[in-house]
């Protein structure tokens, strides 16, 4: 589904995923420790257009998850706004309390989620999933029956979909036949569930003897693809450690609130 939503790609769809999970991890971990409020602001715009240039989608899905990002982010510190501490009251009504200091530390919040989640949406953006676990077996040494397991168990979901829209076609032409006392309730919902479960199981006892038969076992075995670090790695750490420089020099020297420290 993601490879649809791609209009064009970049550098970034080449690097490899560890090295774009391992910094996105730090980015975690550094963003936690900022304390600065226009720090996080200019983080917070440059990995917006970071998220709408490299990640390579198309508009419409783009704005979808992006909406929903920023409306999670926001609903993530409504606790810290509305029952926050400080001095100087914005609002009280009843139990509710928003203030200056807690509207700021709510948005502070806010920004780190969307800094995380701006950065962290470019790796499922630009990643094939295929590729994440054969990373994973060759750098990680994940067992590659496990890995393939998993792989498999990817590929059956949209089979598993397309099983239940045949079935549930099926039944709305079974319905037509059919006294309304026998369809109602729980009945609907156990004549789409039993089958769809049982084929599942089916489906899945064939694929794990296929792969058994195939010799899809833990021993050493050589690979199709390979997923190996390159200049695009390199790359991608310089981009992500410049974006963060330019976002420090930005709030030092075009502070926009001048607020040091929002502790």
């Amino acid at each position: 589904m993601l490879t649809n939503w791609k209009k064009y790609s970049t550098f970034i769809d080449h690097v490899n995923i560890l090295t774009k999970l391992l910094l996105g991890i730090m980015l975690f971990f550094y963003a936690i420790f900022i304390h600065q409020f226009d720090f996080m602001i200019y983080l917070t715009i440059i990995m917006f257009i970071y998220l709408i240039v490299m990640s390579g989608v198309r508009w419409l899905p783009l704005l979808i998850v992006i909406a929903i990002t920023m409306f999670f982010g926001i609903t993530s510190s409504l606790f810290m706004i509305f029952y926050g501490e400080g001095e100087h009251t914005l609002l009280k009504f009843g139990i509710i309390h928003i203030t200056n200091e807690s509207l700021l530390r709510g948005l502070h919040v806010t920004m780190r989620t969307l800094v995380i989640s701006f950065y962290g949406m470019v790796i499922p953006f630009t990643s094939q999933i295929i590729f994440v676990f054969y990373s994973f077996m060759q750098h990680l040494k994940l067992k590659p029956k496990i890995a393939y397991a998993f792989m498999a168990s990817i590929r059956m979901i949209p089979i598993m979909f397309s099983s239940f829209m045949q079935l549930r076609q099926a039944l709305k032409m079974r319905y037509a036949v059919i006294d309304k006392s026998n369809r109602k309730g729980l009945k609907w919902i156990n004549h789409l569930l039993i089958p769809t479960l049982s084929q599942s199981i089916r489906k899945s006892h064939r694929l794990a003897v296929a792969m058994e038969a195939k010799g899809f076992t833990n021993q050493k075995r050589t690979y199709y693809y390979k997923v190996p670090f390159t200049i695009n790695d390199l790359y991608f750490v310089l981009l992500t450690i410049l974006l963060v420089v330019i976002a420090y020099l930005l709030s030092i020297y075009i502070p926009i609130t001048n607020i040091a420290d929002i502790r």
